[in-house]
């Protein structure tokens, strides 16, 4: 592009880019995609500068193209279930910390010997028969100390987590 073109180009985009910015904001939703949609749209301008007689209406017309072609890609790639899947835990630090700390207090709540027995099942993800060797007990023992445990944790932190998939815990 010469010098002069150039400059004509880069005081299009200083003085329009704030309104073309709220328009690609407005179709997004999001910053950063708003960004991403107006920067494909000056490039597409670039290479036409000198052809197109109202800039702004020409961007705006590749922003309004491109934003329906992302949502149509977008759209392809959803895919319908019956039962929706739990959020994921720990999406924000403060809720993993919570959720850290309440186990830890269920955790706190249990005799040493259904403890070790989480640890080495749940933690360590050993078999029953490998608990039993290491804790020496049996195998029908470490199922019973398992299941009171996880039974006494879904006492205690249950409400916890309840509140967490109604929405009351945030």
């Amino acid at each position: 592009m010469k010098p002069d073109v150039e400059q004509e180009f880069l005081a299009f985009v200083s003085r329009a880019t704030p309104e073309l910015f709220r328009v690609a904001f407005a179709l997004t939703g999001a910053q950063h995609a708003a960004e991403d949609l107006l920067q494909t749209a000056l490039e597409r301008l670039v290479p036409r500068w000198r052809r197109v007689d109202d800039p702004g209406a020409y961007v705006r017309r590749v922003m309004y193209h491109e934003y329906v072609s992302w949502w149509r890609r977008w759209r392809r790639r959803e895919v319908p279930v019956a039962v929706l899947p739990e959020p994921a835990l720990g999406a924000d630090p403060a809720e993993l910390v919570l959720l850290r700390r309440v186990l830890t207090a269920g955790l706190r709540t249990l005799a040493p010997g259904q403890r070790a027995v989480l640890v080495l099942r749940y933690l360590e993800d050993r078999s029953e028969a490998e608990v039993a060797v290491l804790l020496g007990c049996s195998v029908k023992t470490v199922g019973s100390q398992a299941s009171r445990a996880m039974a006494q944790l879904r006492t205690v932190c249950g409400p916890f987590l309840q509140n967490r998939s109604e929405g009351g815990v945030r």
